[in-house]
């Protein structure tokens, strides 16, 4: 059973937090996040540190208990250091550039693709010869990140025969074998 509930959340130097009418605010040096929170959640705030309770053992509590606990901490890291994820375009003419939060992408269609990418996230490509081009995301809201980084890899999916498409930086394609030359 997990007890991330019970984790007491460290609130960094430049962060504030503001609980209002079951609605967190956490201010910080990078942007500023609310969230909505159930009313029978309790949260509170002492010696630098957030700490979320549930009134009873219920099914329904113990799960909030664990929610809250994780978006709180994801929004508090989030205004203080940000999220970033690198995406990379794994193709032979597969390019991307990124003007005014446009990514214009080639993915090997016959057109190009353009991609409006939300104000609060810094978008920026790089390529190198000789290498796969790499988009880069950064924001301090998790959710929107990895929203948008999932719509963009849905653009182009990678195949698992020869390994083309848009995956993260890192991440293990499982291949298959291509057919076999019958005798």
């Amino acid at each position: 059973m997990s007890r991330i509930g019970y984790k007491p959340i460290q609130i960094p130097e430049g962060v504030t937090i503001d609980v209002k009418d079951h609605n967190v605010g956490v201010k910080g040096p990078k942007g500023e996040l609310n969230q909505q929170i159930d009313p029978d959640i309790i949260i509170d705030i002492e010696d630098n540190e957030i700490k979320v309770k549930r009134p009873t053992e219920q099914k329904r509590h113990k799960a909030m208990h664990g929610l809250y606990r994780s978006l709180i901490n994801n929004m508090v890291i989030g205004v203080s250091t940000g999220y970033k994820i690198e995406l990379e375009l794994v193709g032979v003419g597969y390019r991307a550039e990124a003007n005014n939060n446009v990514l214009d992408l080639t993915l090997g269609y016959s057109h190009h693709d353009y991609f409006q990418v939300p104000p609060e996230i810094k978008v920026s490509a790089v390529t190198v010869k000789g290498k796969n081009p790499i988009i880069t995301l950064e924001s301090f809201d998790k959710q929107l990140i990895g929203q948008v980084a999932a719509k963009i890899r849905s653009l182009r999916k990678i195949e698992p025969y020869k390994g083309k498409g848009i995956k993260f930086v890192g991440e293990q394609i499982r291949r298959k074998a291509g057919k076999t030359a019958a005798k």
